[in-house]
């Protein structure tokens, strides 16, 4: 079996990897094999917090990775919501993203990482995008398709076509043809903007044929109830994000924040280290009340620092600029319950007793408090 298949599990070639592995999903269902928890885990963190990457990636191996992403898409369809296809194909594409910027900028020396790793090159070809991409000549010898032996492309050329058939307008003005430089039937594009473009091609491809129907199919029956007590807590998960709107929220006051977030706003500027669970609730519970990258990292006291502090700031203004693409409402902080199921919900107070979202205690908090200042108005200044 091919690494690279269980980093990349959509690609062509995985499929039949699959079938050579002569288990069925239905097997592995059927036994509660280890490839059904990761399988969970891909999901859920898909609906949560916008990635697919495993929270303990040594758990697996590479047969347990390529196996589980069958059978979270099994999942995502008996959820039976549209809302689960789009939340995992846009987390399995946001991952994706993520490695192949990892993988086409390292060295050439792939073996010392122990990672397989996929080249620029392979991803095009996968994609089918080999002839209408080509990078920006650079200084130096070599056609600056790959970075082995130097510096890589800071710009590339893809014909008109597959850009457009790629790119969103929903993305902003920037990737409208008359906001960039059209030439020979090509358009150019920043290193970073290629990477959005195979993004989308990955989140079409996750998307394509999903939800399929298992009930009523041959072994069907049995898979849905196999996993049935899976699907009902994803389900429940999937409800947290879309119940959580309170209405807009334009004023920060710390003080008022429920006892939940006080608690891990407290953990987060003591740099105490926050599960990535613990992490996800209070960023996006701060990003819901209208606060940037800025004014999360200022809150946090994490806006400068080395070594981990560094490492840190850059995850948080990655997850900030994450859930802000779609206006902060595509995944809303978790509900109490989950809070609860998490033990994230400590110090609970009488108003924790009356509502379900720490979104709704901040709201009641602040209608009762009346005529309050917003911490960014005297941030600057602490």
């Amino acid at each position: 079996m091919d690494p690279l298949y269980a980093r990349y599990p959509f690609f062509e070639g995985a499929r039949e990897a699959v079938r050579e592995a002569d288990i069925s999903p239905a097997a592995l269902i059927a036994e509660d094999a280890p490839a059904v928890e990761r399988a969970t885990e891909r999901v859920e963190r898909a609906l949560m917090e916008g990635t697919v990457a495993a929270e303990e990636p040594h758990r697996w191996d590479d047969r347990e990775r390529l196996l589980s992403y069958p059978i979270a898409r099994i999942l995502v369809s008996l959820i039976e919501t549209p809302a689960a296809v789009e939340k995992y194909a846009t987390a399995e594409a946001s991952t994706a993203r993520e490695r192949f910027a990892a993988d086409f900028a390292a060295d050439d020396d792939f073996q010392s990482t122990g990672i397989t790793r996929a080249s620029l090159d392979d991803v095009l070809r996968e994609f089918d995008l080999s002839a209408a991409v080509r990078p920006e000549p650079i200084d130096g010898p070599g056609d600056g398709r790959s970075r082995r032996g130097g510096r890589g492309p800071t710009h590339y050329w893809i014909r008109i076509g597959p850009y457009l058939e790629l790119a969103d307008a929903d993305w902003g003005e920037r990737w409208r043809l008359v906001n960039r430089e059209v030439a020979d039937g090509a358009v150019r594009i920043p290193t970073d903007g290629l990477l959005r473009l195979l993004e989308a091609a990955v989140q079409r491809r996750v998307a394509g044929g999903l939800p399929f129907e298992v009930r009523g199919t041959d072994g069907g029956d049995a898979i849905a109830d196999a996993l049935e007590d899976a699907v009902a807590e994803l389900r429940s998960l999937l409800n947290d994000t879309e119940t959580a709107s309170t209405g807009q929220i334009e004023t920060v006051v710390p003080a008022l924040f429920p006892p939940c977030m006080k608690a891990l706003v407290r953990r987060a500027r003591a740099d105490e280290s926050l599960s990535t669970h613990a992490e996800f609730s209070l960023v996006s519970f701060l990003v819901a009340l209208g606060m940037d990258s800025e004014d999360v990292l200022t809150l946090l006291g994490a806006e400068s620092g080395d070594g981990e502090e560094h490492s840190a700031k850059a995850r948080i203004e990655s997850r900030v600029e994450y859930l802000t693409e779609s206006n902060g409402t595509q995944y809303p902080p978790p509900s109490c319950a989950t809070m609860k199921a998490y033990g994230d919900c400590v110090d609970p107070d009488e108003r924790c007793e009356t509502i379900s979202h720490p979104l709704s205690y901040y709201t009641d908090a602040l209608r009762d408090a009346g005529d309050v200042r917003d911490w960014r108005e005297t941030a600057g200044s602490d």
